[in-house]
């Protein structure tokens, strides 16, 4: 193993602690909103085109799909480049922060006119039940914590907030 290499594995390590404790967590909620989630193989409204991630998380994907970077090519534009043709995820286990709280009710601050405003949303097709603003804070996903811890993971390794667009990964741009 490369120095390079070497140097990444603690961050690698620590990423996939990261989004354990983020699929407990998911998990909780997914239960607790089981009767309203429509989330599916195949439903991949939430996944678009364009997302980007830090450069620690493309490394974890570099790593574990590395023959799929080389030989397959991204979905066509407007999707997620990792989709496949029945709108399923071709790296799901080692999917992004960002995808693994898809669906889940949100919830996170924003400050607005000097005022700190709680705000909250859920995917249009997961609305039915009792409204989001009406459900009790630990019901929701919290945005801002593992976010942050994410972010000092990347700052860590390479000292600044670099992202890579999911669909540069791909070392084919588009079918031949």
């Amino acid at each position: 193993m490369g120095s390079q290499e070497a140097s990444l594995e603690v961050p690698l390590n620590t990423l996939a602690r990261l989004h354990a404790d983020v699929d407990r967590g998911a998990a909780r909620l997914r239960l607790l909103h089981a009767a309203r989630l429509r989330c599916r193989i195949g439903c991949s409204s939430c996944c678009v085109d364009d997302l980007t991630v830090f450069q620690v998380e493309a490394e974890r994907i570099r790593r574990h799909h590395a023959e799929l970077l080389a030989a397959a090519v991204p979905h066509s534009e407007g999707g997620c480049a990792f989709l496949d043709q029945q709108g399923a995820c071709r790296i799901y286990g080692h999917r992004p922060y960002v995808c693994r709280t898809q669906g889940l009710p949100l919830r996170w601050f924003e400050e607005r006119d000097g005022v700190l405003v709680e705000l909250r949303d859920i995917c249009p097709l997961n609305d039915a039940g009792e409204p989001v603003e009406y459900l009790s804070a630990d019901a929701c996903w919290s945005v801002g914590s593992f976010e942050r811890r994410l972010a000092q993971l990347q700052l860590a390794l390479s000292g600044h907030p670099h992202r890579v667009r999911l669909r540069e990964l791909f070392a084919r741009k588009s079918a031949r």
